[in-house]
């Protein structure tokens, strides 16, 4: 079904824009509601799940090496129980993909291009995706390791360049109310960090299998210090306003004047966050596509690339009706909805799996 073959290296290259792409945005306005100036500290805690997560997903990984979690599922909990399994994960990346397409839109709308129609903001956006889709996990490498530096430059750029309107008091005081706020603010970027579990979609090509955990543990490694980077940048510069803002990093960035000529550069959050949601949109719609093809038993996944399209882009509107739902789904319900796909059920499939394994063994030296 899938021929391509990606390193490690590039897997890590994919999935840090896939989780800091979104994030960056919202994530530090939803954590100070909770977190106060705190804030910088909750990518720690959410990161503890991004570990468990990645583990696991490497764990299956070695028991089935040459399948996805679509496939070893029928295997595990039986091919009834199999299929309604990958029934569920077919609908979440298919549903998810829809609403992260969605997300991209209405902030494009909102922010620059007021007078264009979201319709075809979504559509151009998953048009470029399918077609990196299509073209394989090869592709999907090399489009990632291209645009890597491209997303990462203009961040510390912007945070350079923000770095002489920095008020470091924002901070104090340090853990004023205990552990708990910053806890508290991290339930939301838990569900960004249960993402790592798309590394199961990828595991099965690398060139490198054995360095899979490992590149795995630094991304998640790398995306927590990114958010903490990016948190502490925005409470510096907008201090205990950082709550009120729908896109914390991108009102920071208007703050910037440099020699009255380099001046409101949020046009810098706007280029990373394209390029950003172009990776993340894509990874997640092969990962819809491959998982789709697999449950329904397809020999190639390519056929189904382009309907899978107009499904995701009639879900980015079925499911949300206005931006107030967009949002409400993803502080209320990802949180919980996303570890328990992507992290709590793979846990019960590792213990059964691991059980099983164990009992054929005793079986086999009786």
């Amino acid at each position: 079904m899938e021929k391509g073959k990606i390193s490690s290296l590039q897997m890590a290259m994919m999935m840090y824009p896939t989780i800091v792409a979104t994030a960056i945005l919202t994530v530090p306005s939803i954590t100070a509601k909770y977190a106060k100036n705190d804030l910088w500290l909750s990518p720690v805690w959410a990161s503890l799940i991004g570990y468990v997560t990645v583990y696991i997903a490497y764990q299956l990984h070695k028991l089935y090496p040459k399948q996805t979690v679509i496939q070893y599922s029928e295997q595990i909990i039986g091919r009834a129980g199999g299929k309604v399994l990958g029934f569920l994960y077919v609908f979440f990346y298919i549903q998810l993909t829809g609403q992260l397409a969605r997300s991209y839109g209405e902030f494009v709308v909102d922010s620059f291009l007021v007078n264009t129609p979201i319709s075809v903001i979504i559509a151009s956006m998953l048009l470029l995706c399918a077609l990196a889709v299509r073209g394989g996990v090869e592709v999907l490498g090399r489009l990632s390791e291209f645009f890597f530096p491209a997303f990462i430059f203009p961040l510390i750029i912007l945070i350079v360049l923000l770095s002489p309107d920095f008020e470091f008091k924002n901070v104090f005081p340090v853990l004023g109310s205990g552990m708990m706020p910053s806890m508290k603010g991290a339930i939301v970027p838990n569900g960004w960090f249960t993402e790592f579990f798309l590394i199961i979609f990828f595991l099965p090509f690398l060139t490198d299998v054995k360095n899979g955990r490992k590149y795995g543990m630094i991304t998640v490694f790398a995306v927590m210090a990114t958010l903490i980077v990016v948190n502490l940048t925005v409470l510096f510069v907008l201090g205990a306003t950082t709550a009120t803002k729908v896109y914390p990093l991108m009102n920071a960035g208007r703050y910037i004047s440099l020699a009255d000529f380099f001046e409101h550069l949020e046009s810098i959050t706007m280029a990373v966050w394209i390029l950003g949601a172009f990776i993340k949109i894509s990874v997640f719609y092969y990962a819809a596509a491959l998982s789709t093809a697999q449950w329904l038993n397809l020999s190639d996944y390519r056929s189904i690339v382009w309907p899978l399209g107009i499904l995701i882009v009639e879900f980015s509107f079925w499911s949300y009706p206005n931006v107030m739902e967009l949002n409400r789904f993803d502080v209320i319900a990802f949180p919980f909805y996303g570890p328990l796909v992507q992290t709590i059920i793979p846990l019960f499939l590792l213990v059964i799996a691991m059980v099983r394994k164990r009992k054929r063994k005793g079986m086999e030296a009786g």
